[in-house]
């Protein structure tokens, strides 16, 4: 008989944190694609305040915000030694998270918001997780080096 917990993708520490840091990458980079083509797709006038806009932003939200979930998120996955569930990069509460922001920008890309006035918002969250997945990426290659 085949139990379930047999059949659970099982990974070890480096997966979870190669796992999170391409998550936090790969999300920000659509963030960052959305607001580019809605950037490019309208006026020059006022883009690059847009930009900066966006990008201080996302300067306070990963200081203040995501580098405490990276934080915890590290809290969590370096103590674990044996290997876990493939989805244990992310705590379930986060999962939760992250339904939710789903649902809040497909709302807000169909809102009738401005769309470069939305991109600020996508720079601001875009960035900021790219900026916060560097701390998943330095112990990551800071694990390979020790070994």
């Amino acid at each position: 008989m085949v139990h379930m917990r047999n059949m659970r993708p099982a990974v070890g520490q480096s997966a979870l944190l190669f796992l999170a840091a391409g998550m936090w990458i790969g999300v920000g980079s659509l963030l960052l694609t959305w607001a580019y083509l809605w950037l490019h797709a309208a006026p020059a006038q006022g883009t690059f305040a847009l930009v900066a806009l966006g990008v201080a932003a996302a300067l306070v939200i990963h200081h203040f915000g995501f580098l405490k979930i990276v934080d915890k998120n590290l809290a969590r996955i370096l103590p674990m030694k044996d290997k876990r569930c493939l989805f244990a990069f992310m705590g379930w509460k986060s999962y939760l998270n992250v339904a939710v922001m789903i649902l809040l920008g497909i709302f807000l890309r169909h809102s009738p918001i401005p769309k470069p006035y939305l991109a600020v918002v996508y720079i601001g969250i875009g960035l900021a997780l790219l900026l916060s997945s560097v701390r998943y990426l330095r112990i990551l290659i800071g694990q390979r080096h020790c070994s």
